[in-house]
């Protein structure tokens, strides 16, 4: 749901350390510390953090300073680590520390790429999903077996704890933080600004979202779960996806999950209520014609797998984020 009108700026804290790449800071900067007065509302107030005071070797040949030690996070609404140095190795005691403090202090915990190693290790990702660029996801699951990881996805919002994959995908993030917070019409104006889409081409991502992969010649997953965006609103079974795949069932089913994390028929209906998002936010549609839309056999079906999804009912969400 949308943020009450603040009385204050929603305090925002990310975390620099040495060895970083600018990328994602920047991007984080860009979004939650460049003044919007076009915007005519309360921004965010930005501090950037650091576990010590002294410069920062930054990838690229250059050095930072940030202003503020790890206490920062004490004060911060959200709380964003953009990486890590070193994803193989500790993350120190004081920086696990103060991850779990600002967490059981309230606030929102939020990582962009290697940066899920941090909260991993903080242990605020254990059973939750999560994601990280997918060169690590590997090695975030066998270093953290507590914590689901989807390789497959852009980012995962689990309500206070949310993580992206690598690079752009924290920009990705990053508007649906914007877009969380005050609502569609904001987020795209801020990512025209940025001269970026507001959700990425294959649908909405507020909840756990992958693009759909590109279909190759010899990728017969892929090539199912292309024809399944295509059938959406009709009936989908297994043995007609694995048909597709020119697969035997039980074949196909290992390989998908292997390839997504999931089942064939959980994908299928969390495509369904990614596709219904688009229709709640800019139609007028009513819900039960929305559902059967997307190919949800009843109006009560697709009530309870969006409110699975998405913890909120589809009028609730259509109040939400309708401009």
């Amino acid at each position: 749901m949308l943020l009450p009108p603040p009385a204050r700026p929603h305090r925002v804290a990310v975390l620099a350390f040495d060895g970083m790449a600018p990328f994602e800071l920047g991007c984080v900067v860009e979004l939650f510390g460049l003044p919007r007065p076009e915007l005519d509302l309360p921004w965010y107030d930005l501090t950037v953090c650091a576990e010590t005071l002294e410069p920062l070797r930054v990838v690229g040949g250059f050095t930072m300073t940030a202003g503020h030690g790890l206490d920062a996070l004490a004060a911060a609404d959200t709380v964003i680590v953009p990486g890590v140095a070193d994803v193989r190795g500790p993350v120190s005691a004081a920086l696990v520390r103060a991850l779990r403090e600002a967490y059981e202090r309230g606030a929102r915990m939020v990582s962009i790429c290697s940066g899920a190693f941090a909260l991993a290790a903080a242990g605020l990702l254990d059973g939750r999903p999560a994601t990280t660029h997918w060169r690590y996801a590997t090695l975030l699951q066998e270093r953290f077996p507590a914590v689901r990881v989807n390789p497959s996805v852009l980012y995962v919002d689990d309500g206070d704890v949310l993580t992206s994959a690598g690079s752009a995908a924290g920009l990705d993030l990053l508007i649906h933080l914007v877009r969380r917070d005050h609502g569609p019409g904001v987020a795209n104006t801020v990512a025209r600004r940025l001269v970026v889409p507001p959700h990425r081409e294959g649908g909405q991502a507020q909840f756990i979202q992958a693009a759909v992969t590109p279909v190759e010649d010899d990728d017969a997953v892929a090539r199912a779960m292309a024809w399944a965006m295509d059938h959406l609103a009709t009936p989908i079974t297994v043995a007609e996806l694995a048909s597709v795949a020119h697969m035997a069932e039980r074949t196909f089913i290992r390989r998908f999950k292997l390839r997504t994390g999931t089942s064939p028929l959980r994908w299928v209906i969390s495509q369904r209520v990614a596709a219904s998002l688009p229709l709640l936010e800019s139609t007028a549609a009513p819900v039960e014609e929305i559902g059967a839309a997307v190919g949800f056999e009843s109006p009560v079906t697709f009530r309870h797998h969006f409110t699975r999804a998405m913890r909120t009912s589809p009028s609730a969400y259509r109040k939400a984020f309708s401009p």
